[in-house]
């Protein structure tokens, strides 16, 4: 992998990796089309560039890393377990599953489930306005419908922002409460990722690593606080949409 093809592999990740549209889909058709073979080494580079979008997210909500905010977290950790626990219990199902056409139909499936939800979902009419708002049982339900994200294409943002939503929470409070859960879901997979490829990150080009680390992150932070002033005004329609043309055209191509 060259420096050009890090940039570029950094920005598919610091975008999508927060927005609803999967970044696990983006990443394999952009290492098809780019002729990245998914080694070891590649790995160890997404492992990187992971770690480069949870710093983003914790910079812009670092108020929110304090023991002030203890129920928040309280919630946010137990909201993190299911999938967890699951994850771990089916992890082997999970690669047997892990095929481009599979993604393709997860993102046209979730693009109809976005945009159905959004047909009957009133935002005044919700529980949850904030993310301080949001109940123990709307954390656990945020956090079963992540379970959701381990079929590849689902996207983990997605399937928590719609877990909130249908829980009776906003979609600013929905979509920054998935912001925070992703903290303790990228740091527990990255970390295992980075203990079964360590010894990778030795014959890598860290030149290129170091470059994808700084684009992800600046991307990610951007992103993210796009993605927040475009809520206040814009539905998940939009991201709907997106999921379904993409899935077709991803279908189309295969």
């Amino acid at each position: 992998m060259d420096i050009l093809q890090a940039i570029i592999i950094g920005i598919i990740e610091g975008f999508t990796e927060f927005l609803p549209i999967s970044s696990t889909g983006h990443m394999i058709v952009a290492s098809e089309f780019l002729g990245i073979e998914q080694s070891a080494v590649i790995k160890a580079y997404e492992v990187i560039i992971q770690f480069a979008a949870i710093l983003a997210v914790m910079l812009l909500y670092r108020e929110k890393i304090n023991l002030k905010e203890i129920n928040l977290w309280s919630k946010i950790i137990a909201a993190f377990f299911p999938l967890a626990i699951i994850g771990f219990l089916l992890k082997d199902w999970v690669k047997e599953i892990f095929v481009t056409q599979t993604v393709a139909w997860m993102f046209i499936v979730g693009g109809v489930i976005f945009i159905v939800v959004e047909y009957f979902h009133k935002d005044e009419d919700k529980e949850s306005q904030d993310i301080e708002e949001v109940t123990w049982r709307q954390a656990m339900s945020i956090g079963f419908a992540q379970v959701l994200s381990l079929v590849p294409g689902t996207s983990r943002a997605g399937s928590t922002i719609i877990g909130g939503m249908l829980s009776g929470v906003s979609r600013k409070a929905s979509t920054e409460f998935s912001f925070l859960l992703a903290i303790p879901v990228m740091m527990a997979v990255s970390g295992y990722d980075l203990l079964k490829h360590y010894k990778d990150f030795m014959g890598a080009d860290l030149t290129a690593f170091v470059v994808g680390f700084f684009v992800a992150f600046i991307v990610a932070y951007i992103t993210i606080k796009m993605f927040i002033v475009f809520l206040q005004r814009f539905t998940f329609v939009a991201f709907g949409i997106y999921r379904i043309i993409f899935g077709i055209l991803l279908l189309m191509l295969l």
